[in-house]
């Protein structure tokens, strides 16, 4: 197996990151220090990155319907819970792909595979995030326009890719883009309070009936999809 993909496996970031570790001097094989992209690595072999041994872990994929009020983080804040509150005990070192503010709620994955989260939260990638918007009043169509063609926020032009009117003051809005807090903002600017959010699809991921808090593993064929949406 290639030195970066090993690497990758033992949760030290995508193939390129690990790549950098590889050509600063951060990586030992049998207790050679090595530097060149294409080392192998093979059975038996002990590597050492960053000064510590490292194995692949066996890579795991988890989906949880994170409720509101619950923080996308490992520590609490304010006496809120966080995500790893809820997942079971032999998930809590699994990172999760991207994250929710506090208050929206819904589809959040968690995986030890770092080169496919990195390439699903790559905004060149252009994976889409769906999400149900329940606005504080009634929305005025006339801002769909707007909403597509882009919203500017401190961090440049925010774009939805897609928006479809539910009902009165419900939405379902399709990004591609992962500003921080991007649907509350964009909404924001156009004079709306956004009342409830939920993410319902991570590209070909749907959070269909989980019940909120509750988590599952992802079925292979999930993970295949995963894969070829994000390019992998």
């Amino acid at each position: 197996m290639r030195l970066n993909r090993y690497l990758a496996l033992c949760g030290l970031g995508s193939r390129r990151a690990c790549e950098e570790i590889i050509l600063g001097g951060g990586v030992r094989i049998n207790g050679r220090a090595v530097r060149e992209l294409a080392t192998m690595v093979e059975p038996g072999d002990t590597v050492v990155a960053r000064g510590r041994v490292v194995r692949p872990a066996a890579e795991r994929y988890l989906v949880l319907n994170k409720p509101p009020g619950v923080l996308s983080s490992r520590a609490s804040q304010g006496g809120k819970p966080t995500v790893y509150d809820i997942l079971p005990r032999d998930a809590a070192n699994l990172p999760h792909v991207g994250r929710l503010d506090a208050d929206s709620e819904g589809l959040l994955l968690f995986s030890n595979d770092g080169e496919l989260s990195q390439a699903l939260t790559h905004p060149s990638r252009h994976v889409e995030k769906e999400y149900d918007v329940v606005l504080g009043e009634t929305f005025d169509t006339k801002h769909i326009p707007k909403l597509l063609k882009g919203v500017y926020l401190e961090e440049g032009r925010a774009t939805a890719a897609h928006v479809h009117v539910e009902g009165a003051n419900k939405l379902r809005v399709v990004l591609t883009q992962g500003i921080n807090r991007q649907i509350r903002r964009m909404f924001a600017a156009l004079g709306y309070k956004v009342k409830r959010l939920t993410r319902t699809r991570l590209g070909p991921l749907k959070l269909g009936r989980l019940p909120r808090g509750a988590w599952r593993e992802l079925s292979a064929r999930e993970i295949e999809a995963l894969r070829r949406a994000s390019g992998r």
